[in-house]
């Protein structure tokens, strides 16, 4: 079964600082896959460089075989990235916005109303879907901006900290969207500060800590080998 993401030997740093060691590790095809870490253990600077907006200082990422470094146009047509921090232009409604954002990936109008419509199924926002980004709640918007993300059919979407901020119920329905898209065949890899997420959300867990991967296994695998009860008491024996 060919792997939808290998991560070989990548390495990355600023400056003296060494963010990525030669961390490894691969996802499966509709896998979601978490990296998860403490503050300034690396989590980000990965996802970027595998969304291609960072380079590497040694090592690489594949996508489905090709090579981020020497053929990031190509994976960018078969991924999706959303950043932790990501926002939306407030003077437009969430339609605007969604058409808007669609032109930019969609050959033709045909295709570009196609991926609005599945944006708008998947944000499930109803009749506000017609109003300004600016009357939304931070949960709407997020919603909002996962349906973006995912509405051309990614093969691999890359989302960071998809529901940070966010109530137990807002949380609750993008965790289920996300699940929703692995078992449509969707391949997901996620980063969350979120133990509970993880634990309910992911197939596979990496942890990372200091630029280094440190562990790799489901849930089950990793609570086994540590005596733990939860995701939570793992990431702390290892992280820590």
């Amino acid at each position: 079964m060919e792997k939808v993401l290998v991560v070989e030997n990548l390495k990355k740093n600023y400056g003296s600082i060494q963010a990525l060691k030669g961390i490894s590790f691969d996802v499966n095809p509709g896998e979601i896959f978490a990296l998860i870490g403490p503050n300034g253990a690396g989590k980000t600077t990965a996802l970027r460089i595998i969304a291609t907006i960072l380079s590497s200082n040694g090592g690489d990422v594949y996508v489905y075989g090709m090579s981020v470094k020497k053929q990031p146009e190509k994976v960018r047509e078969i991924i999706s990235y959303l950043p932790e921090e990501a926002g939306a232009y407030k003077v437009l409604t969430g339609r605007e916005y969604l058409r808007f954002m669609a032109s930019l990936f969609a050959p033709d109008e045909k295709t570009c109303k196609e991926y609005v419509e599945v944006a708008s199924e998947i944000a499930d926002l109803g009749d506000r879907i017609n109003n300004k980004i600016s009357t939304y709640s931070k949960g709407m918007t997020r919603k909002l901006l996962l349906a973006r993300a995912v509405m051309t059919a990614p093969k691999l979407a890359i989302l960071d900290e998809p529901t940070s901020g966010l109530d137990v119920l807002n949380a609750l329905e993008i965790r289920n969207t996300i699940k929703k898209l692995a078992k449509s065949g969707m391949t997901v890899l996620v980063s969350s500060h979120n133990m509970l997420e993880i634990e309910y959300l992911c197939d596979r867990v990496g942890i990372i800590n200091k630029g280094e991967i440190l562990e790799v296994g489901t849930p089950g695998e990793l609570k086994e080998k540590f005596g733990a009860q939860n995701i939570e008491e793992v990431f702390a024996e290892v992280a820590r």
